[in-house]
């Protein structure tokens, strides 16, 4: 059959192939590896700076050498790719050092390929595949999933140092920023007007993590996202984390709780201050305030070690969202790796002040103004009179 213009359709479809390889003949040819990576070996910062670090090795990496060959041997057996007949493969202290400097500076992609003389590809690469190494050797080490002996620990903890018995835990949630994620419409957009994701954390005496969630939209609350994680229904709904037991010198059973800031609702499991208006007229709220204050304070200080250890959280993360969630539970997962490596007291760390932190890309989420049960109010007012008994 022909055309209207009296070309038949055989005709047009050899002309269409002979246009289109014409133009794939004139396309120009994709080199393989850049000759400017190719002296990678020499000129790339790996190579010739490593070794010249000495005492800056902290400064650069963020932790001493003895700890960076610690952990490069917790990881190297999954970090190691096998070379080829095309080229070698990057070596496994290299992935290292590269996700590392990633971590500690906040730098683009661009920048470090720039700087370790590797593609940009390379290095999302081999940060994206890092941070899924970390998590699967470090988390079951460093941030195990909690028992029975972990809580108790924890309130053994809380009790001494903070003189809050029954306290397992500080509980925060932290806004991520991120660069807009790609047909998100607002799901990820906070009340700051920017995008984020949650990073929801229960912290122990020692300023480490204890359970972390990561990923909650940035439009949801602190209650909501502690309501829709995996640790809510395994240790809160419809149960108890551990069996109640009475407060030093009383004799009724108290539940064992959490402590949060305004942006937590009242439960019986968490305990919120009181309002400052209400506490500046009642000196026993006040009182209870205080001891509240200057136990959650643990979990502000952790998040704000956090920050201050990693730069990537001082500027909006530039990665797909199960990037941005997978390096943000590596890097908590390596703020335990280094806290346990160096425990100290609270009383040697309670100066610790993150108010003169610039978190410019963590900030807390905004108050929580649900009405609570009256279980709830009875659990604090229990609190209350034990800390202005005492």
């Amino acid at each position: 059959m022909s055309t209207d213009d009296g070309f038949s359709s055989d005709e047009e479809r050899k002309e269409e192939e002979v246009i289109l390889l014409a133009l794939l003949l004139n396309r120009k040819r994709k080199i393989w590896v850049h000759n400017i990576n190719k002296k990678r070996n020499v000129f790339g910062e790996f190579h010739h700076l490593l070794d010249d670090l000495e005492d800056r090795f902290y400064t650069y990496f963020r932790m001493s050498e003895e700890y960076f060959e610690e952990l490069h041997c917790l990881l190297k057996h999954k970090l190691r790719k096998k070379n080829t007949n095309w080229r070698k493969a990057i070596g496994t202290r290299e992935r290292l050092a590269i996700y590392l400097r990633y971590l500690a500076t906040g730098a683009s992609y661009s920048s470090i390929a720039f700087s370790y003389r590797v593609g940009v590809t390379t290095v999302a690469t081999i940060v994206k595949e890092t941070c899924e190494v970390i998590w699967t050797v470090l988390q079951p080490l460093y941030m195990p999933t909690p028992t029975d002996e972990t809580w108790r620990k924890n309130e053994l903890g809380y009790r001494h140092n903070m003189k809050y018995p029954n306290c397992v835990g500080t509980i925060d949630g932290k806004h991520v920023y991120l660069k807009c994620p790609p047909n998100s419409g607002t799901a990820f957009y906070c009340y700051k007007k920017r995008f984020s994701l949650i990073l929801l954390g229960v912290v122990d005496p020692n300023y480490m993590f204890t359970v972390i969630d990561v990923g909650g939209y940035g439009k949801d609350s602190d209650n909501t996202i502690f309501e829709n994680s995996a640790f809510y229904r395994e240790y809160i709904l419809g149960k108890e984390i551990l069996p109640p037991k009475p407060l030093p010198g009383f004799n009724d059973p108290m539940p064992h709780v959490l402590l949060g800031d305004e942006g937590f609702a009242l439960e019986k499991y968490i305990m919120r201050p009181y309002d400052k208006r209400s506490a500046m007229r009642n000196e026993d709220m006040k009182t209870y305030n205080s001891y509240h204050n200057r136990a959650r304070r643990i979990s502000e200080n952790a998040f704000g070690i956090l920050v201050q250890k990693w730069r990537i959280f001082h500027t909006p993360i530039e990665c797909g969202i199960n990037t941005a969630c997978s390096l943000v539970k590596s890097a908590c997962c390596l703020h335990n790796f280094l806290r346990s490596k160096n425990i100290v007291t609270w009383s040697e760390c309670h100066t610790f002040d993150t108010s003169t932190i610039s978190l410019s890309a963590v900030t807390p989420l905004r108050p929580n103004i649900r009405r609570s049960n009256t279980e709830a109010f009875r659990v604090r007012e229990q609190f209350k009179t034990y800390f202005n008994v005492t």
